[in-house]
């Protein structure tokens, strides 16, 4: 971490690039009709702006444990419970390349980790994605099919990455 920027301005700069890439998301795939999948939910922010912002499409929400935000829950139904190495494979079978709009923040605050786990789960994630469907993350993935497209304006650099089936 650069000493020139605080942790808040970090923290800013990430909730500022995830609105823009999920909002830049939502418009580019708002003509498809395949489910979203929320990997990670957290305290629920990114999952209740997305159902704010989304009708007509279903929201899957893939988590360890639910410890979300009440307004943020999303219904049991709707969540894929356990580990995404294990339910990601899992939901291949389930739904094949049908989501529209895949939206990942698994990592944490180290960065290494973050891209180890990166390399490991794009593989998963990658079959799941409709073609024309739309992947943001925090992390840089490593995809073999889909396509890092530029980042939409009020992105900062370096804190979402979008890509393309």
């Amino acid at each position: 971490m650069s000493q020139d920027i605080s942790r808040l301005d970090l923290f800013i700069d990430r909730m500022v690039s995830q609105r823009a890439s999920l909002d830049f998301a939502i418009t580019q795939t708002a003509d498809m009709t395949g489910p979203i999948f929320e990997l990670g939910l957290g305290n629920g922010r990114t999952y209740h702006h997305m159902r704010q912002r989304i009708s007509g499409r279903d929201i899957f929400v893939f988590e360890r444990a639910v410890a979300s935000h009440p307004d943020s829950t999303p219904a049991d139904e709707m969540l894929i419970l356990g580990d995404v190495r294990e339910t990601l494979p899992a939901s291949v079978e389930r739904f094949g390349p049908t989501a529209s709009l895949i939206h990942a923040d698994l990592g944490g605050h180290n960065r290494e980790k973050n891209d180890v786990f990166a390399r490991f789960v794009s593989p998963l994630i990658e079959p799941l994605l409709a073609e024309g469907g739309l992947m943001v993350s925090s992390d840089r993935m490593y995809f073999e099919t889909l396509t890092e497209l530029p980042l939409p304006e009020g992105v900062v650099e370096g804190r979402c990455f979008i890509y393309r089936r």
